[in-house]
């Protein structure tokens, strides 16, 4: 039984909520948004399906794109590159996929698998793998619940197929990365293929709803900004202006900085964020505001719409936001796999919460 459909009329929504929960990075939703408008009007409304509504031996096909969001605006993924993907996947286990999930809901990665299951005929699940987006392979809940990541499909604009067999979650990172780079940073990729039986307690549900009740919330909102805020339980890190945004695509990651400087009420205030594809750490002068794994978006002031990372330039009016990822990434695991020592910070872990209540 599907819970609902995604029609036409809700994909602006839940582009404006992806986007949100992207962090900055999962890709820009505008590309997802335009293929998975065509692929509806083509094939008809996406059933949108609970895990609890699947056969434990249902098959779960988590896609994404992997690769660095500045090039995916000139590689944009066709209808060839999932149905390969499914192809292999049916032929390895002998049977149909019976949904497809976003491995993040996060930007045009919580989009585009409402174009891949209409073009598919298979529904979308209404789940993901890491709540938000992150950049690495291994970082989504599968692999902090332990399932083994014993299958990883790949293919890219070229037309290649690529099977990789990791021994864990680590080497699938490598492993695809590697692949990624040599098809110009950009592919898509099915990793963690599940049935719904392994799938339970193992996937962070509700999250493409969520994704739409985030979108949603600022449509027609005297106060865009706020009425996002209130959605979220955000705290408001700065608003002001970007002064300085240093940017560079380097092993298949966008990695930078970008520099907010406070107007208004926040006027002499200094905020730098670190990157990598994601927002993930929010410094002024030197005291830590917010980390991750808990959520860093940037969005216009007046409009509250994100920004992802390849779309910051100067002059930018832009407010930073911030709040609590899902328990899941504050257990021991989640924090070795997503935590700011995963990407290099010699940072204990705070939450976003308790961090503003220092401030």
């Amino acid at each position: 039984m599907s819970l609902m459909s995604i029609d036409t009329n809700d994909i602006a929504a839940l582009a404006r909520g992806c986007a949100v929960l992207g962090t900055g990075g999962g890709g820009d939703v505008r590309t997802g948004s335009l293929a998975a408008v065509r692929a509806i009007r083509e094939h008809g409304p996406v059933p949108l399906t609970r895990l609890a509504d699947l056969d434990d031996d249902a098959l779960v096909v988590p896609l994404s794109g992997i690769g660095a969001p500045t090039v995916s605006h000139e590689m944009i993924h066709g209808e060839d590159e999932p149905r390969r993907i499914v192809e292999e996947i049916e032929r390895i286990f002998g049977r149909r996929p019976s949904a497809i999930m976003s491995s993040e809901i996060g930007g045009a990665n919580g989009v585009a698998p409402v174009a891949w299951a209409a073009q598919l005929g298979v529904p979308l699940l209404d789940a993901d793998g890491m709540g938000r987006a992150f950049p690495e392979v291994q970082m989504v809940s599968m692999y902090v619940a332990g399932l083994p990541a014993d299958l990883v499909v790949m293919s890219d604009v070229a037309g290649n197929v690529v099977t990789i067999r990791p021994v864990d979650g680590l080497w699938s990172e490598r492993l695809a990365r590697a692949v990624c780079v040599a098809s110009g940073s950009h592919a898509l990729m099915a990793d963690y293929v599940l049935t719904a039986g392994r799938a339970r307690g193992a996937v962070i549900e509700g999250t493409v709803t969520s994704a739409l009740e985030i979108g949603r919330a600022t449509e027609g909102a005297a106060d865009p900004l706020q009425a996002l805020q209130d959605r979220l339980g955000a705290a408001r890190l700065i608003t002001g202006k970007l002064t300085d945004v240093e940017r560079r695509t380097t092993g298949g990651f966008v990695r930078g900085t970008a520099t907010i400087e406070g107007t208004g009420d926040d006027r002499g205030r200094r905020l730098a964020l670190e990157l990598q594809n994601e927002n993930l750490v929010a410094k002024e002068d030197g005291r830590t505001l917010a980390m991750v794994p808990d959520l860093i978006t940037v969005v216009d002031t007046e409009t509250a719409a994100a920004v992802q990372t390849e779309g910051l330039r100067y002059g930018q009016r832009v407010t930073v936001l911030a709040w609590s990822c899902d328990p899941l990434w504050r257990t021991p695991k989640g924090l070795e796999t997503a935590g700011p020592a995963a990407f290099g910070y010699d940072l204990d872990y705070v939450p976003v919460e308790e961090l503003m209540a220092r401030a």
